[in-house]
């Protein structure tokens, strides 16, 4: 038995031996496993589609905003009574990202 034991502490001896020789080597290797794991989650999770389901639930919960038809009369009236304004309008249809 004791045969076993003497054989066993000569392997783990030599396998410290090795730990300790190559210990940065490992360490940089465990760091870079743990990177490219991160960055495969991460990628997945960047490219998941919402389930349709997800989308019906959310689509359950958006109301459509309701304008006053008072409002919307006023509003044209103004846009008709007033040139500048009217010329406002009418350049925003046209173009809607100059200010």
């Amino acid at each position: 038995m004791d045969i076993k034991l003497s054989g066993n502490s000569k392997v783990i001896g030599s396998l410290t031996e090795v730990l300790k020789r190559y210990k940065l080597e490992i360490f940089l290797i465990i760091l870079l496993f743990m990177f490219g794991f991160l960055v495969m989650q991460i990628s997945k999770y960047s490219t998941m589609e919402p389930s349709d389901q997800a989308i019906s639930e959310k689509f359950k919960t958006v109301t459509m905003p309701k304008i006053d038809e008072d409002a919307i009369a006023k509003i044209q009236q103004l846009k008709d009574q007033n040139i500048e304004v009217q010329s406002l309008f009418e350049n925003a249809r046209n173009n809607p990202f100059s200010e």
